[in-house]
């Protein structure tokens, strides 16, 4: 008889750290270019913690239940109908501002590549309708040609990660990295921006939909499941923090102010990188990685909501069907971006307010319903109910810090 082989560990931590690093990467130096560098590092580390252990909290719960059961099922046996709900008005309410975002940063880039490579200027209203009816196109024809599609994005955009900040890394001064020569009166504290990028940071973690498919992907192998989650996210930390060293240990603070002046997406950044650096080598190098991370995104983004759109109104897998489906899933946020289209870093921050709701809060809330209705659990994550507590704190602070930016009554740097 044949030994079964058993699926390596690594697939589960690329999963979740291929989720969780995409085109989202480039609201961070942004947002926290008020913290700066080692304020910055430190709440990346702090939401980090957080969020992996709400992630597995829901492992916690998960594994009470068959293999396959997803978010909604535990959701609504644990916490009630209503709750489940709101729980997936918010997933539905993330998933349709991120394709927002991308639809933003897609048009930024692409207008920016045009004018760099060809000397082309295409209104950013078409560059948008152009570049939606492309991914839209691709996920009417086949979602296996999209996903195919993201893995080829993904491969490339490694390689073209590697050799530009490779490169930049040996560039970063640690005067800029240390803001010494920042003479501003009014910027000289760095802590008191620390609530403003929040938001942005905890969109930057967003796993936690991947969990089920973890399990059905290993089984209830609880110790491969929690190195998937636990690596997955770590590794994910360890990129951001080299991105934010090769950022801003290359771009002066004072730069950032005119990028977020003007709407800080991802164009305006790129061209700072741009600016600062004479290799043609690199120059192509950094539009091509910026092209394919925020397209890969966009299409990983924009499938998640296809699938659950489809599943939700029971679309069939006909032309048709997936032609409503196409519909419902791009016409919304393609609308909102001709209105808006600068929307690329308040896309990302209002994702994290709604994140807030699925990733931490029903997260802390079902562990505990769950260790009260399984007494004979599996696995159970240390930390007893003081945890949980926590992370429902910090919960709450990812909110008030949302509204706080939004309506300006906490530090805003600008």
């Amino acid at each position: 008889m044949k030994k079964e082989l058993n699926p390596s560990v690594f697939w589960g931590i690329m999963v979740i750290a291929g989720t969780v690093i995409g085109g989202g990467m480039f609201a961070l130096p942004v947002e926290l270019s008020g913290t700066w560098f080692f304020w910055g590092a430190f709440i990346l580390i702090i939401t980090c913690f957080f969020m992996i252990h709400s992630g597995l909290f829901l492992l916690e719960a998960n594994l009470n239940y068959p293999v396959g059961s997803n978010f909604n099922t535990i959701t609504k046996d644990l916490l009630g109908k209503k709750w489940n709900f709101i729980n997936s008005f918010a997933v539905a309410f993330v998933l349709y501002i991120l394709i927002y975002a991308y639809i933003s940063a897609n048009s930024a880039i692409f207008g920016e590549t045009l004018s760099k490579k060809g000397d082309i200027l295409i209104d950013h209203r078409i560059r948008g309708i152009l570049i939606t009816i492309f991914v839209a196109g691709i996920l009417w024809f086949s979602s296996k040609l999209a996903n195919r599609i993201t893995s080829l994005f993904l491969s490339v955009k490694i390689i073209a990660f590697v050799i530009v900040f490779g490169s930049l890394f040996f560039q970063v001064e640690y005067s800029i990295l240390a803001d010494i020569n920042n003479v501003s009166e009014n910027d000289n504290s760095h802590f008191i921006y620390l609530f403003m990028a929040i938001p942005v940071c905890l969109a930057s973690f967003g796993f936690h939909g991947n969990i089920a498919s973890l399990i059905i992907f290993y089984g209830k192998k609880k110790r491969t499941l929690i190195i998937s989650i636990v690596l997955g996210a770590l590794f994910a930390l360890g990129v951001y923090l080299f991105w934010l060293y090769c950022t801003m240990g290359n771009i002066p603070r004072d730069d950032f102010k005119a990028i977020i002046e003007s709407g800080g997406n991802v164009d305006s950044l790129v061209n700072a990188f741009i600016s600062g650096n004479s290799s043609r080598i690199i120059e192509f190098l950094l539009l091509l990685f910026s092209n394919l991370a925020v397209a890969s995104s966009f299409f990983g983004v924009s499938l998640g909501l296809f699938d659950f759109l489809a599943d939700m109104f029971k679309f069939d897998n006909s032309s048709i069907g997936r032609l409503k489906t196409v519909s419902l899933t791009f016409l919304p946020p393609l609308l909102l971006y001709l209105f808006f289209p600068n929307g690329f870093i308040y896309g990302i921050g209002a994702a994290g307010l709604c994140a807030t709701i699925w990733t931490l809060i029903t997260p802390s809330v079902i562990v505990i319903k769950s260790r009260a209705k399984f007494k004979n659990q599996q696995f159970t994550v240390w930390g007893g109910k003081v945890l949980p507590i926590l992370v429902f704190i910090f919960a709450l602070v990812v909110i008030f810090c949302w509204f706080g930016n939004t309506f300006e009554f906490i530090p805003k740097f600008k």
